[in-house]
C-alpha cells in the first residue's frame, strides 16, 4: 500500500511538472507574439485562455491521486486544488523570470524549460499529505529562494564585474593614471578602444574650481610635433626631451604632451600651471586592479565608444 502510494504520488508530481513544462513555454511565446503583432492589450484573452487550459490539464493531473490528496477526491475539490496549484506556481515562476531577467544563472535553455513545471510540482507536494513530503516542499523552495535571491545574484555581478574588468583591459597599453593634484581627485574616468581620459575634479566640488585632463592615445606622429600654423595667441614648444607644452591665448588653457612607453599623454588645464602639469606626467603608471575596482565599485568609470 506505501509503495503504490508513493508511486501514485510519484506519478501525480511528474504529471503536473510534464504538464506545466509543455504548456507554460508556448503559452509564453504565444503572449510574446500576440504582444508584438497586435499590442499588449490583445494578451489579456489570450492569457484568459491559457490560464483555463492550464488549470483544466492540472485539473487532469489530480485524478490519480484522488485517494491520496484529500482536495483531489471529488470534481469541486480538484478544480479548487487546480487553481491554488496554478496560482501559487505563476507565483514561483514569475519569480524565476525576475531572477533571470537580474542575470541569475538559470542554465542551457533546455533547462530553463524543464525548470518551468517546477514550481508547479512543489505547489502540489504541499498538497500531499506526509510531512517528509512538505519538508522536502520546503527545502526545494528555500534553495530556491537561496539561490534565486542571493547566491545567483552575487554570481552574476561577479560575472559583470569580470566581463567589464576585461573590456576595460582590452588595451592595457593605454591604461595609466597620474596621482591626482592637491585637493583633487579622478571623478570620471572614461575608457575607448583607442583613448583612456581622466578628468580631475576638486574634492570639494562645488565648493572650489579647477579641472585637469587627462588623455592616453595611441601616437600620431613618431614624436611630438608644434602644428606648422597654430591658432593666433597660442605658443607651442618643444623641448630636448620631446616634450611639448602649448598655451592658448584666449582660454590661458596649458596643454603638456610626452611619450609615456608606447602612448602619448597629454595633460591640459587653465587652473594648473606647466610645472603642476609637469608634476602630474611624473606620477604616471599603469592602472592598479585595486584602483580599477575603487572607480568601478563608485561607478566613475566607463566605456566609450
Amino acid at each position: 500500500m506505501i509503495n503504490r502510494r508513493g508511486a501514485l504520488t510519484a506519478l501525480h508530481l511528474f504529471l503536473v511538472w510534464a504538464t506545466t513544462a509543455a504548456v507554460v513555454p508556448a503559452l509564453g511565446f504565444g503572449l510574446l507574439l500576440t504582444a508584438w503583432a497586435r499590442g499588449v492589450g490583445a494578451t489579456v484573452p489570450v492569457l484568459a485562455l491559457g490560464g483555463s487550459l492550464m488549470v483544466g490539464l492540472l485539473t487532469l493531473a489530480g485524478l490519480p491521486v484522488r485517494a491520496v490528496v484529500p482536495l483531489c477526491g471529488s470534481g469541486p475539490g480538484r478544480l479548487l486544488w487546480a487553481v491554488l496549484v496554478f496560482v501559487l506556481g505563476t507565483l514561483g515562476l514569475l519569480a524565476g523570470v525576475a531572477a533571470y531577467d537580474a542575470g541569475v544563472d538559470l542554465g542551457s535553455a533546455g533547462t530553463r524549460v524543464a525548470l518551468t513545471g517546477a514550481p508547479f510540482a512543489v505547489a502540489a507536494a504541499f498538497f500531499v499529505p506526509g510531512r517528509w513530503m512538505r519538508l522536502g516542499s520546503l527545502a526545494v523552495l528555500a534553495a530556491a529562494v537561496a539561490y534565486g535571491g542571493f547566491i545567483g545574484p552575487s554570481r552574476a555581478e561577479h560575472r559583470r564585474d569580470e566581463a567589464a574588468v576585461a573590456r576595460y583591459r582590452e588595451h592595457p597599453e593605454l591604461l595609466y593614471l597620474g596621482t591626482a593634484p592637491a585637493g583633487m581627485q579622478a571623478s570620471r574616468v572614461r575608457v575607448g578602444p583607442a583613448s583612456f581620459s581622466v578628468d580631475y575634479l576638486p574634492v570639494r566640488e562645488g565648493y572650489e574650481s579647477g579641472y585637469v585632463g587627462l588623455v592616453v592615445r595611441p601616437p600620431s606622429t613618431p614624436a611630438p610635433r608644434c602644428p606648422g600654423t597654430p591658432d593666433p595667441g597660442t605658443t607651442c614648444t618643444v623641448d630636448a626631451h620631446g616634450e611639448m607644452v602649448t598655451v592658448h591665448g584666449s582660454t590661458q588653457e596649458v596643454t603638456v604632451t610626452r611619450r609615456y612607453r608606447h602612448a602619448e599623454v597629454s595633460v591640459l588645464s587653465q587652473t594648473l600651471g606647466e610645472a603642476a602639469l609637469r608634476d602630474l606626467l611624473n606620477t604616471l603608471h599603469p592602472l592598479s586592479d585595486a584602483e580599477l575596482d575603487t572607480l568601478m565599485r563608485e561607478k566613475r568609470i566607463e566605456y566609450s565608444f
